[in-house]
């Protein structure tokens, strides 16, 4: 239960792969300016990081430590293409509209980091629920993202307009300096407000 927990901690906030390790944000870069799409896309992320640990986790007695990183990237790409199998299938319109990202998921160093420093030495189980929670922690943060970005640079949430007639556009929010700024707030926010255990014990002052 412990190491559920401590698990549970680590992937929302405490290790969280966007604000604390800084992983993973090409993509939270590319389509956090829709709420729908960076939804889509932190899904995605969850199913294939909590499945690419847990099979990881299982074949680890099984894998030559000569080759295990080819194997991890193996494992990875399979669940990768179910994933994008899915979407041009039953979500077409999303697919076109994440494009290249959902195949660049192979590359995303959270998957690969995951399965390397946490599933290659746990149990099925718990390196299944790390996955999950760890792909959770980046999808929360792009939600965070998107949400002002889509109410700024639209003025709508999930494709409802929210702001009236008289809302003016913010064309930077839609466009890639406005990923920039946002992930930038929030990690300056994030290490202002709740510094992190190394910087604290550093001595060091936000």
């Amino acid at each position: 239960m412990m190491e559920i927990i401590r698990v549970l901690k680590a992937g929302v906030y405490k290790d969280n792969p966007i604000f604390r390790q800084i992983l993973g944000i090409c993509s939270s870069l590319a389509v956090t300016n829709l709420l729908l799409n960076s939804l889509v896309m932190g899904v995605g992320l969850m199913f294939v990081t909590a499945f690419s640990s847990f099979t990881v986790s299982l074949l680890r007695t099984k894998t030559p430590k000569h080759i295990r990183m080819m194997v991890q990237t193996l494992i990875i790409s399979a669940y990768v293409i179910i994933l994008d199998l899915f979407l041009k299938a039953y979500m077409p319109s999303m697919s076109k509209a994440l494009g290249p990202y959902v195949g660049l998921i192979i590359t995303n160093c959270i998957i690969m980091g995951r399965a390397e420093a946490f599933a290659q030495k746990n149990k099925p189980f718990i390196s299944f629920f790390d996955g999950l929670i760890m792909g959770f922690g980046y999808t929360w943060v792009l939600l965070l993202i998107a949400f002002f970005r889509e109410l700024l640079g639209f003025g709508s949430l999930f494709g409802i307009q929210i702001l009236g007639e008289g809302w003016v556009n913010w064309t930077l929010m839609i466009m890639p300096p406005g990923a920039f700024f946002m992930l930038g707030i929030v990690i300056w926010a994030t290490y202002s407000l709740f510094p992190h255990e190394d910087t604290e014990k550093a001595g060091v002052k936000s």
